[in-house]
């Protein structure tokens, strides 16, 4: 890991399978390290970053071909999951760290913690890492989704170089793609962790409308959450009246569920 001193820059890189790893650090208190999800940079999460870091000393970095971090040879959910176990395994901390994932970055979360148990005193998920009981993406919904993909890479390269995503429209799609298989078999990975778990989920994933995909992709949603709940006594969920954007529009209310989400022995309950 190499420091830098520039005030404009990450105080932390890390070079992983040829990709350089932007890491910043501030706040007090007890650890924290957020995973981004895909399509998301640090600087994205700079409200919910500040939040944390009132009562954390927080950890953020952006996953490969993300912000500042390098564009990659190759993007996939183990590649990510990479990134993320480089960052952990170069970070100095004075105690396990509490774990929050966004999205993809939940679905890291939870692997990471199933492989390496010890090295995390807990996992808040943010709207990812659901074990849906059927995919999320049908035969339906391609056309809808690949257009989602171009949407948000067209977006992206209007963007500030922070807040660019290097990835093309298909890798995006096929990403997308991908996460159904790895959360086709993510209870396996639940059933390897054994500390605290709390889910900050949106009631409304897929949005509001009557009408296309929103009403059942929102159903999958829940019915994922709720089959994870029944079956794991360590998780706990807390439900936002929101979609997908949730990090953006209710940064405070998820800053203060992670504030009393793991709360000392004989702390107030959330």
């Amino acid at each position: 890991m190499t420091p830098t001193n520039d005030s404009t820059t990450p105080h932390l890189t890390v070079q992983h399978d040829g990709v350089t790893i932007p890491v910043s650090r501030g706040g007090r208190g007890r650890p924290l390290v957020l995973c981004p999800g895909l399509n998301c940079t640090q600087a994205d999460l700079y409200e919910l970053i500040g939040l944390l870091r009132r009562d954390h000393d927080v950890v953020a970095f952006d996953l490969r071909g993300h912000g500042l971090s390098s564009a990659a040879e190759r993007y996939s959910f183990d590649a990510f999951l990479g990134d993320l176990r480089a960052v952990m395994r170069e970070l100095e901390l004075p105690s396990a760290p509490l774990l929050v994932g966004y999205s993809l970055g939940a679905d890291l979360a939870v692997h990471y913690a199933a492989e390496c148990p010890d090295t995390v005193a807990g996992l808040v998920l943010v709207d990812g890492a659901n074990p849906l009981p059927e995919p999320f993406i049908t035969d339906v919904d391609l056309a809808e989704f690949r257009e989602m993909a171009r949407h948000t890479v067209r977006r992206s390269e209007g963007s500030e170089r922070a807040r660019q995503v290097s990835l093309s429209a298909e890798e995006v799609f096929e990403l997308g793609l991908e996460m159904d298989v790895v959360r086709a078999g993510i209870l396996e990975r639940y059933r390897r962790v054994d500390g605290s778990v709390r889910m900050i989920m949106s009631r409304a994933i897929a949005g509001r409308g009557g009408a296309g995909r929103a009403p059942r992709h929102n159903r999958l949603w829940r019915a994922g959450v709720e089959r994870l709940v029944r079956e794991r006594a360590n998780v706990s969920v807390s439900w936002l009246d929101a979609d997908h954007r949730l990090v953006f529009t209710h940064a405070p209310d998820i800053a203060e569920i992670v504030r009393s989400a793991h709360q000392p022995v004989g702390g107030p309950a959330s």
